[in-house]
């Protein structure tokens, strides 16, 4: 299997990458996001999971959470770590998500946190489409955008908020919450700035 573009690099800091974003804090990293949350009773997809911090949150909170990452190294320490929580667990990528099944069940929220800045453009805007038609009515999508120079992950590009507000928006997906040139919550990243987005079916 070709390794998946956006992960390029990050097989260089596997150990380091698993350890600082298990120790991140849901209610810091996630904190934005927080009053668009769907009631307890909704289905999550987190996409670009990572090491499954964010997920193992929200299925802490009593949300079904569906946990997508294309690298199966954070994949594998996610399940261990966080092995009694009611979370399925796919290896998978963006723009298209082929993992889930066919006849998914819709989400009611959609989690894109630190995962933008790995797609160009035709890229993005396949996965927003494929957003699109994953969401239910008055479902949500969460992303977290990063602008600055190349982390641990080396195949990056500059996002846009504005754009992707209306990248979304033309798929029927109204912007209800934008938050842009926000620090890093990570130490020594001052040249890194975040954007928060929600928008909503």
């Amino acid at each position: 299997m070709s390794e998946i573009p956006g992960t390029k690099g990050y097989g260089r800091f596997v150990s380091c990458f698993i350890e600082s974003s298990q120790s991140l804090s849901f209610n810091e990293a996630c904190k934005d996001f927080i009053d668009f949350l769907p009631p307890i009773s909704g289905l999550v997809l987190d996409v670009g999971a990572g090491a499954g911090q964010n997920s193992a949150a929200l299925a802490e909170l009593g949300y079904s959470v569906v946990a997508v990452e294309p690298m199966t190294e954070f994949l594998d320490a996610a399940r261990i770590k966080y092995s009694v929580l009611p979370i399925t667990w796919l290896n998978g990528s963006l723009p298209m998500i082929e993992c889930l099944r066919s006849d998914q069940s819709k989400f009611d929220l959609i989690l894109v946190i630190g995962v933008w800045h790995h797609l160009n453009e035709a890229e993005g805007a396949l996965a927003m489409k494929r957003f699109a038609s994953l969401l239910n009515s008055g479902g949500i999508c969460a992303f977290s955008l990063r602008n600055g120079p190349p982390g641990m992950g080396t195949h990056v590009y500059q996002t846009d908020a504005n754009h992707t507000v209306k990248q979304a928006k033309k798929l029927g997906l109204e912007c209800i919450f934008m938050l842009e040139d926000q620090p890093s919550i990570l130490k020594n990243k001052d040249d890194v700035k975040w954007a928060r987005l929600v928008s909503q079916k």
